[in-house]
């Protein structure tokens, strides 16, 4: 069913690919219910729904399309949900859930007319082993975060909180005068976090068999053994039925009570028009930028995929298949309760192990299945034993920056700011928009702007229109 043997991989491989990508991205079950319940959507609802949405999501991509992406509710677009639509712009919970399933219902269409494999034609080559490497850096810097390696300094009066007054939960949005630097090594958690990417780089230099899910594993025991991870978590989540009786209360809302509101007042038609568009923009060029920096570097989808981006109709090729399963899921899980689904960068970490089909994406579907019941014990793998995974992976990809023309000032402007910014503004479809901006500056400027792939330029004037929306609004 799979096709493991043409893909040049095993059953053992899929399995350790699949429990690798999981541990990578199972933050994301308790990290976005933090997020959206501040809407007022309830906690365990949203936990119940991010679950089911990520599994069915990663389900579609494994079953149709046979490829080892996994989804789940985006980081980013999530709190684009929480602290722009629902607090900024005034939407209630439920009316921007009605949105997100529009956005989603948006990408079906422009997928199964073409238009989104056409953005992917008209980006150049080069732009495309940026968005590639670009995405090792965001990847890389990702697991340094999370391995909390950094700190950041911000001046008085430079910041600001949303969510409240309390510094405990509120979230800090602070502007440029906040400084990174590297965190002093004065406590344990820091500590336990380099000797994990220590344990990590050993394993996979000397090629241990499943060397990255055995790092988490055995840095997950050294934890244990220190203390730096909460063993009374431990235990079969109590309340499952109080979360599914939750759950019940939000399933469907975005019908019932979100689109009558969404419409009710025609004078904020314009608003809600312009709030999906910002929604389907990052959502499109998000996912596009995973497909294109990971599968082109892994094989996963070759030159046959790629070709027929240009001559296939239907759904003949497995990026034809994978572009929709991941339209499909952002709709569903809106039905449930959460924001945009879609697929995550961290589907790079099972990748990286050697995780080629959908086998991958099937493992981690049915692991966050067993989440609704196993979260706590899921939980007590702690940041620090996932981060050296996604640091290792984020430097395998970034090999892809070998084939970019560095000497050509013309080539290596567009690419720089497209893989600089995709890391540095923690968002794939910003650096896939400074890449397209750039690009198309420099091909003016040479008296080439005939180059310029007509759907690139346009989708270069939508990212500036973009920009100008989020500064007004």
């Amino acid at each position: 069913m799979f096709k493991l043997a043409e893909n040049k991989t095993t059953v053992r491989t899929e399995i350790v690919a699949g429990f690798t990508t999981f541990f990578a991205m199972a933050y994301i079950m308790f990290i976005n219910p933090q997020v959206l319940s501040q809407t007022g959507i309830p906690y365990q609802a949203v936990f119940l729904a991010t679950l089911f949405a990520a599994a069915v999501g990663t389900l579609v991509m494994a079953l149709f399309a046979n490829v080892p992406y996994a989804q789940a509710p985006g980081m980013g677009l999530n709190a684009f949900f929480t602290y722009t639509v629902v607090f900024a712009l005034g939407f209630s919970w439920q009316e921007a859930l009605a949105m997100v399933f529009i956005c989603g219902i948006v990408n079906i269409i422009i997928t199964v007319t073409k238009l989104r494999k056409q953005i992917i034609v008209s980006i150049p080559e080069s732009l495309q082993h940026a968005i590639g490497g670009g995405i090792g850096i965001f990847v890389a810097y990702l697991g340094i975060k999370n391995a909390g390696l950094l700190s950041f300094t911000a001046d008085p009066g430079n910041y600001a909180m949303l969510g409240g007054s309390d510094p405990a939960t509120a979230t800090i949005v602070a502007n440029s005068g906040i400084v990174p630097a590297l965190a002093v090594f004065d406590n344990k958690a820091i500590v336990f976090a380099v000797v994990a990417l220590i344990i990590m780089v050993v394993l996979v230099i000397k090629k241990a068999p499943a060397a990255i899910l055995l790092g988490i594993v055995i840095s997950t025991v050294i934890g244990i053994v220190i203390g730096q991870v909460d063993l009374s978590q431990i235990g079969v989540s109590a309340g499952v039925g109080d979360s599914f009786r939750e759950l019940g209360t939000v399933f469907g809302t975005a019908f019932t009570e979100g689109m009558p509101g969404l419409f009710r007042d025609a004078t904020r038609f314009p608003l809600v028009v312009m709030t999906i568009f910002t929604f389907c923009l990052s959502d499109t060029f998000d996912t596009i930028g995973t497909f294109i920096g990971t599968g082109r570097k892994a094989g996963i989808f070759d030159e046959k995929d790629m070709l027929s981006l240009e001559k296939s109709t239907g759904f003949s090729s497995k990026m034809d298949k994978a572009l929709f399963a991941d339209s499909v899921a952002t709709s569903i899980g809106a039905v449930f309760g959460t924001s945009n689904t879609t697929t995550y960068v961290e589907s790079t970490a099972g990748i990286g192990v050697g995780g080629r089909t959908g086998l991958t994406s099937l493992v981690t579907a049915l692991l966050f299945l067993a989440s609704i019941l196993l979260a706590p014990i899921i939980g007590i793998v702690p940041g620090q034993a996932t981060a050296p995974a996604l640091i290792i992976v984020g430097i395998m990809m970034m090999s892809s920056f070998k084939e970019i023309k560095w000497t050509e000032l013309s080539e290596a402007l567009p690419a720089f700011f497209a893989s600089i910014f995709m890391g540095f503004c923690y968002s794939i479809s910003y650096g896939i928009a400074a890449g397209f901006i750039f690009y198309c500056i420099v091909k003016l400027l040479q008296g080439k702007g005939r180059e310029i792939h007509p759907i690139l330029a346009v989708s270069a004037v939508l990212f500036l229109l973009n920009f100008v929306i989020l500064a007004v609004i």
